[in-house]
């Protein structure tokens, strides 16, 4: 049976799509691990862009550190900080006309070698009052912090708010002084002869001799 030449072509074009489709088919998973390689080095390559800015800017941050670093107070290993800030912060509440009705002191914290020291408050003050006591404390650098603010209305005074918020301190720890070596005076440092007693000849025996 011939086949008229439409049909032949007809024929041929079915093959051709066959013939792709299984191509297709077989190419799949490789087009797909081709793609996914790309962006996977599309990935790496932002990474290490990122990682060579961090690079450049460590200088800069190691400044910056060492600058706040030399603006925190140090405290010796195991003394208590707590009365220290918590008068750092009265003095600040007074100065402002903040009332702190209630604190609690939390655990003493390490980040890094930097400590942390936080107070939990309950306050009481006027809004204007309260706002600049907030700015006073949060312009003491990195050495003070204010988180975990709230704030709610008071019915009982007229234009005073109250609320709560978690004051973090940060500070350093450092070396305990050690006590210093106190020699004994009648001691004499090793290698040289010890010395008499006041009142005392250096040789008794040139007394006696003729």
């Amino acid at each position: 049976m011939s086949l008229s030449r439409h049909d032949q072509k007809l024929l041929v074009a079915t093959g051709l799509v066959i013939a792709f489709g299984l191509l297709a088919m077989r190419l799949r998973p490789g087009l797909d691990a081709w793609q996914d390689s790309l962006s996977r080095l599309d990935g790496l390559r932002r990474n290490r862009a990122e990682a060579r800015e961090l690079i450049e800017m460590g200088p800069q941050w190691r400044a910056q550190y060492d600058k706040v670093r030399g603006e925190m107070p140090v405290f010796e290993q195991g003394r208590q900080v707590d009365t220290y800030w918590m008068s750092e912060m009265d003095r600040l509440a007074r100065e402002y006309g903040v009332l702190i009705t209630n604190r609690k002191s939390l655990p003493e914290t390490l980040v890094g070698d930097v400590y942390e020291f936080a107070i939990d408050c309950q306050w009481d003050a006027p809004l204007d009052a309260f706002a600049k006591f907030l700015h006073a404390m949060q312009s003491a650098g990195a050495m003070l912090d204010v988180r975990e603010l709230v704030i709610r209305t008071q019915s009982a005074k007229k234009g005073f708010l109250r609320g709560s918020f978690v004051l973090h301190c940060a500070y350093m720890r450092g070396e305990e002084d050690a006590a210093p070596e106190i020699q004994n005076p009648e001691t004499p440092p090793p290698g040289q002869p010890q010395s008499r007693a006041p009142g005392i000849p250096e040789n008794r025996e040139s007394e006696n001799q003729p």
